[in-house]
């Protein structure tokens, strides 16, 4: 790996402290807790938030990418994107474990992920300038790799370094929330201080460039140029359906897999979050591995691959009894969730026209983004239903399953679309 491609892959490691400390582990568990009315009152709250934030991504994600393709300037842009989710995360410092607190917290959150996700857009768009098309799967899944690796990292300072230490090293007041708040400012700092070097590294290329309005025409007209021309590029408009569908099983199977873990197998809440740091470590070491063999399998091979081993894992872990049986299934499921993401990346940057490449990443994040609450409602509705969180739990296995087939008639080349 060169200076460029290690920076490259640095940011990974960078901004996934964010959504493993803030908008899973720490930072939604002290809204629900300790600032919102009640836990259920704060769970209702913060799901809307999540949702204003993905109507945001979904609409601005392909616009913003088109814009940065007509403007040539997606440094500048995955700068102003990674200052602002710093400065609107470190901002959480100045909340108040108060209900009166709410709004605030609830604002700071939802414009810092907008910001974080619309950053992926520019920062993936990078990819193919960064490796060779030979290369590609490779740094991708390295990089994938090293992301869930930052995330936990911080995490580790955050829990080791702020939020268990009593008294706190800093002289932290408990009551007021000040080692939870705390957190936030150390993420702040991480995804600058580790976020830099890719902005150091690369260059929008040089040479005069229009002004922001001509940019944003030129832009609109790109992205709907891009989507009326979908119909004639079938693999990439069935790689992006496809992934909508396996998007929604992988993200409803890791958002529910601990409540799936407490629930069935009595997990106390301690086990749960070694669970989660174990799981993390798995997908982690996973991408890195697959990224080592993707260029030469493929990128929709080795899609392919991780999600009918899922599907396959998955339907075991349903069925499975005992919670030592249940431990070492999930951890094998673990180690295919980052193939299936990075390669699912390379994929993208491997089918994208070049000159459209920003543009055709906000579609991905879109199709990441437009169904997303689909597999949580299944799976509610069938649980529901049922009674059983095993047939649940299994909803996730069809999602990734219809993905999967959808996804053996794409074809790799850029030429056949």
């Amino acid at each position: 790996m060169n200076r460029r491609e290690f920076a490259w892959a640095l940011y990974d490691w960078a901004n996934s402290a964010f959504p493993t400390v803030v908008t899973t582990f720490v930072i939604a568990t002290w809204f629900a807790q300790g600032v919102a009315p009640d836990p259920v009152t704060g769970q209702a709250q913060w799901g809307w938030m999540q949702t204003l934030a993905g109507v945001a991504i979904a609409l601005l994600s392909p616009v913003l990418g088109a814009v940065a393709d007509a403007g040539g300037r997606r440094r500048l842009m995955l700068a102003l994107c990674t200052l602002a989710t710093a400065a609107f995360t470190a901002a959480l410092w100045f909340a108040r474990p108060a209900p009166d607190h709410a709004f605030y917290v609830l604002a700071c959150v939802g414009l810092a992920t907008v910001a974080f996700e619309v950053g992926t857009v520019f920062y993936n768009a990078m990819l193919p300038d960064v490796a060779r098309p030979e290369r590609m799967g490779r740094i991708s899944g390295l990089a994938w790799g090293l992301g869930y690796a930052g995330g936990l990292a911080c995490m580790v300072v955050c829990l080791f370094g702020l939020i268990r230490p009593d008294p706190g090293l800093f002289g932290f007041d408990r009551p007021s929330g000040e080692p939870i708040r705390a957190t936030a400012v150390l993420v702040g700092i991480w995804v600058l201080a580790f976020g830099w070097p890719v902005l150091a590294a690369f260059r929008d290329a040089p040479g005069p460039k229009p002004g922001w309005a001509a940019s944003a025409r030129e832009g609109l007209r790109e992205i709907g140029g891009v989507l009326r021309g979908l119909p004639a590029r079938p693999a990439m408009l069935r790689f992006l359906v496809a992934r909508m569908f396996y998007t929604d099983g992988l993200n409803t199977l890791f958002a529910f897999g601990a409540i799936f873990a407490a629930g069935v197998h009595g997990m106390s809440f301690q086990e749960v979050l070694l669970f989660g740091i174990a799981m993390n470590v798995s997908a982690g070491l996973g991408a890195a591995l697959a990224g080592l063999v993707e260029d030469r399998v493929g990128s929709r091979r080795m899609v392919l691959i991780a999600l009918w081993c899922l599907v396959a894992i998955g339907i075991a872990i349903v069925l499975a009894e005992g919670k030592a049986l249940f431990w070492a299934l999930a951890l094998v499921l673990g180690l295919f969730f980052g193939p299936a993401q990075a390669a699912s990346r390379t994929l993208m940057a491997r089918l994208a026209p070049p000159g459209e490449v920003a543009a055709h990443f906000g579609l991905f994040a879109l199709s990441g983004r437009i169904t997303g609450f689909l597999g949580p409602a299944v799976l509610a509705a069938v649980t529901q239903a049922s009674g059983s969180q095993r047939a649940g739990i299994a909803t996730t296995a069809a999602f990734m399953a219809v993905g999967a087939v959808l996804l053996m008639g794409v074809r790799e080349s850029r030429a056949d679309q």
